[in-house]
């Protein structure tokens, strides 16, 4: 966007230059048919002393040729601006030069004429080269006088006439030179600020139009003037020749004209439109007391709902966190007098039995607590490339070495290819250490054993990667998977409702997705869709290990 503009205001300025270089060899094509009608003037004689008229002849011609031709090439010129004009100053300090010298009379004329040569040069070129071209054409000017001087020829022009002109030019030179850099200061200047002031009409345009709060622009006849994608879609994705609020959204168009007329807003929500969330309106004048232009807002009702539901949510977090730590302390005190209490050999058995219930509760309510805090100080996702097969293969034999699993079965099921995944391997190794958890506790049938695969594969061949945790339990009802992943939501007794909501969080920080599948013939299945990072090719590897 900006090399476009860029490119847009070089073109601006290239043009400029263009046009200032076309009319300077213009007035040159002019000096040269004022010096061509001086020479060959049939009155000329009569006023004019020409010494020679021979070389002056010559040198209007070929000055006449040289203009037509700076002219005609106005475009080359421009392409090596510093040196063309250098060399075409310099052709016109000769030609004046020359001219000056055949003729003896009307002596201030051509001198003045030049004058306007050396400014214009100087408002193109740098300071310097102003100066140095000006001195050119000083000497050039003062030399016929001086020549005359030197030889004893009778001349109307004086050296100190010449030398006056000659001061004259340094002085115009270094005027506009300065004049001319600050031209092109403030030229550039203004043509950075059009640029800036462009990309920010862009990005404003860009801010609104991906803004999730539709946005209309109306006029007074209520005609959309501007409308961004959000309005659009809410407002039931007119086409782009329906202009008219009344048509478009004759409810939207009410309520706009109550505003009009009463300045009260109805704050009450409204569907504009078949299968669209309900919006509230909100109205805006553009300048104060004009209704020529009215903004339109439409909040969208769905995403207000889910805003305050995070807001709660995150405030719930906070509380809970505060209370876990309240209750951290005495509920460490009541387990350690409870161990205390078991130590005791006078105690029966019944008494021992109530010990036992105390300790119990006591590490349901620390899991609670920890399970709370770990929602509040929730680190954030460090995702990295991992062998998928090998990652799970590694899982199922660190799980069984840190648990008694008994006589309940858990394997890894794996594919003959690589399978390279990115996300947090610590996020993942705590989520799926829950499901595999919950499916040996739940996942069984009564008095049978438990069944548990972890699944590591591939969707199809250009797919995401996939892990599985498959038990075949009696599954969960449908009633009960929908709330299933809402944190507090638990159908056991020592549950704490937050273990399948932690799991979910872990896995969208880490651009992954978790979400349950029933199996077909009984049985549960938790699946985490992964990000993948790169897929290899076919190994030989197991299939398969208990």
């Amino acid at each position: 966007m900006v090399d476009r503009q860029g490119r847009r205001a070089s073109d601006s300025s290239g043009d400029i230059t263009r046009r200032e270089l076309y009319f300077f060899n213009l007035y040159r094509l002019l000096e040269a048919v004022v010096y061509l009608g001086l020479i060959l003037s049939p009155m000329a004689g009569d006023w004019l002393n020409i010494a020679h008229s021979g070389l002056g002849r010559t040198v209007a011609f070929m000055y006449c040729a040289v203009a037509v031709i700076l002219v005609i090439s106005t475009d080359q010129m421009r392409r090596h601006l510093q040196m063309s004009i250098s060399v075409a100053l310099a052709i016109d300090v000769v030609a004046a030069s020359l001219v000056l010298f055949s003729i003896r009379g009307g002596h201030s004329s051509i001198p003045m004429m030049l004058m306007v040569n050396v400014g214009v040069a100087a408002l193109l070129l740098p300071f310097r080269h102003s100066v140095v071209l000006a001195g050119l054409a000083a000497a050039g000017v003062m030399a016929p006088s001086l020549l005359a001087l030197l030889n004893n020829i009778p001349t109307e022009r004086s050296i100190v006439e010449a030398g006056l002109f000659g001061l004259a030019y340094v002085a115009v030179a270094a005027l506009c030179a300065y004049l001319g850099r600050q031209m092109r200061e403030t030229e550039a200047l203004a043509e950075q600020r059009g640029v800036d002031l462009l990309n920010l009409e862009q990005v404003n345009d860009l801010i609104i139009r991906r803004m999730k709060t539709g946005v209309l622009l109306v006029d007074d006849a209520n005609h959309i003037l501007r409308i961004n994608e959000s309005a659009w879609h809410l407002i039931g994705n007119p086409s782009p020749n329906q202009r008219d609020l009344g048509q478009v959204a004759a409810e939207l168009s009410r309520r706009l004209y109550h505003w009009r007329h009463s300045g009260r807003i109805d704050q009450n929500p409204v569907a504009l439109a078949a299968d669209v969330p309900e919006v509230i309106p909100r109205f805006s004048r553009m300048a104060p007391n004009d209704d020529t232009h009215i903004l339109i807002f439409l909040d969208d009702t769905s995403l207000l709902s889910r805003r305050a539901e995070e807001m709660t949510l995150a405030s719930l977090g906070r509380l809970s966190a505060s209370i876990a730590h309240e209750i951290r302390n005495p509920l460490a005190a009541i387990r350690y007098s409870a161990q205390l209490l078991a130590e005791s050999e006078t105690m029966d058995e019944e008494d021992r039995r109530l010990v036992e219930i105390v300790n119990n509760h006591c590490t349901r309510a620390n899991e609670v607590i920890e399970n709370i805090l770990q929602l509040s100080r929730r680190e954030r996702s460090r995702p990295e490339s991992i062998d998928l097969n090998a990652w799970a293969l590694a899982f199922v034999e660190d799980y069984k070495q840190s648990n008694d699993i008994g006589q309940d079965h858990l394997r890894a099921i794996t594919q003959n290819r690589q399978i390279e995944a990115m996300v947090d391997p610590q996020h993942l190794q705590q989520v799926v250490w829950n499901l595999v958890q919950n499916a040996i506790r739940y996942g069984r049938e009564p008095g049978a054993v438990a069944r548990v695969v972890v699944v590591a594969r591939m969707v199809s061949d250009k797919g995401p990667p996939v892990l599985e945790v498959v038990d075949r339990g009696p599954g969960i009802p449908a009633k009960v998977a929908a709330q299933i992943f809402d944190p507090f939501f638990t159908t056991s007794e020592y549950g704490t409702g937050l273990g399948l909501y932690l799991a979910k969080q872990m896995c969208e920080s880490s651009q992954a997705t978790l979400e349950y599948v029933p199996v077909a013939g009984g049985g549960a299945c938790f699946r985490i869709t992964l990000s993948a990072s790169a897929t290899l090719p076919a190994r030989p590897s197991p299939s398969e290990k208990a």
